[in-house]
């Protein structure tokens, strides 16, 4: 493989971001900071007037233009309902720009902290801010933008880890049945025995979600100063799929802990929105889906320098070795009752 074909980002030097900034009008002064992000590249700028902007710089071949378009004007949809969400700003009458070869968009800065999650009151307030976020996910679905499916997210990635022998020869045959365990479980729905009834994702309402809500992408800031508590960002994995997975990620430990955390998010979304219980089954088959997937993400984009930088585990025996423990773990969590809360 080339540079270019091996490494999208070849290109994207100090230089190239600040000049990509100057072509819409916002002179940085020479203050860029690399920010967390590994599927696209995203810089904290300063600017001339003292100012700070966030420039996100898009993986190239990952969205289209309309794919991107869409999730900002359903960022802006959320601003306009005065949901707490960072929306790109408008630029040279638009919000999407090209620069090198690259898509980009500018965001204002935005401080915060991870939410505490094991204080309930924030806990609830996340929830009753996901209900109004999804109260305006509910209102048209997305044109461009995919869907949560298992075959997206379980059957595709598994037939691609196996087609480029990504996993490690002394594990792969039981990562394979392992897998297709689970998968075949996540498609038979939930647990015979449980009080729903077979519950899976295609009989869920599917609605504009965030899409990638963990901890990570809600920042915090104390009460007492303006617009205080929690703003939402990165809209990126932003698709339609069924609400509880904008709320399983920020559910932790073990069951009875889960379990309260779970009682604390619904007590607020109910305040604002009214939430199928039923979709509580879904929360394994969704963890599920997403172990398997982080596997053939990683392994996708290892020509990335970046990824053996910052996931130096990924790979080896060890690895995957873990993934079998994981995905055994995973299994009998399928075959539990669904949390209630």
């Amino acid at each position: 493989m080339t540079e270019s074909a091996a490494h999208p980002y070849a290109a994207l030097t100090p230089d190239a971001v600040l000049d990509a900034l100057a072509g819409v009008g916002l002179a940085g002064d020479g203050r860029l900071m690399a920010l967390g992000s590994y599927e696209n590249r995203v810089y904290q700028v300063g600017l001339d007037d003292g100012s700070r902007v966030v420039a996100k710089f898009y993986r190239p071949g990952r969205w289209s233009a309309a794919q991107i378009l869409e999730e900002h004007a359903f960022a802006a949809e959320l601003a306009d309902a005065e949901v707490p969400m960072v929306a790109p700003l408008v630029l040279d009458g638009g919000t999407l720009h090209r620069h090198g070869g690259f898509m980009f968009s500018v965001s204002p800065w935005r401080g915060g902290r991870p939410p505490e999650l094991d204080d309930f009151e924030v806990l609830e307030w996340l929830g009753r801010f996901l209900a109004r976020l999804h109260a305006v996910g509910a209102a048209r679905p997305f044109a461009e933008r995919p869907a949560f499916s298992v075959q997206a997210w379980g059957q595709a990635p598994r037939d691609w880890l196996l087609a480029h022998d990504a996993i490690a020869p002394e594990v792969r045959t039981e990562w394979r049945e392992l897998c297709d365990q689970a998968l075949a479980l996540i498609a038979a729905g939930a647990h015979p025995s449980s009080a729903t009834g077979r519950f899976g994702l295609e009989n869920a309402t599917l609605i504009r979600l965030h899409g990638d809500c963990h901890p990570g992408n809600v920042l915090w800031t104390p009460v007492e100063e303006p617009d205080g508590g929690p703003h939402f960002v990165d809209l990126d994995d932003a698709r339609m799929g069924p609400a509880v997975q904008d709320l399983w990620m920020l559910l932790s430990g073990d069951r009875r802990q889960r379990t309260q955390q779970l009682s604390a998010l619904l007590d607020g979304y109910e305040q604002v929105r009214g939430f199928d219980r039923r979709e509580l089954a879904l929360i394994e088959p969704l963890r599920t889906l997403r172990l398997i997937h982080y596997s053939a993400w990683l392994a996708r984009r290892w020509s990335d320098p970046t990824f053996p930088i910052h996931f130096p585990w990924f790979g080896g025996s060890d690895y995957w070795r873990g993934q079998v423990g994981m995905l055994r773990e995973q299994i009998e969590a399928l075959q539990e009752e669904p949390l209630v809360a």
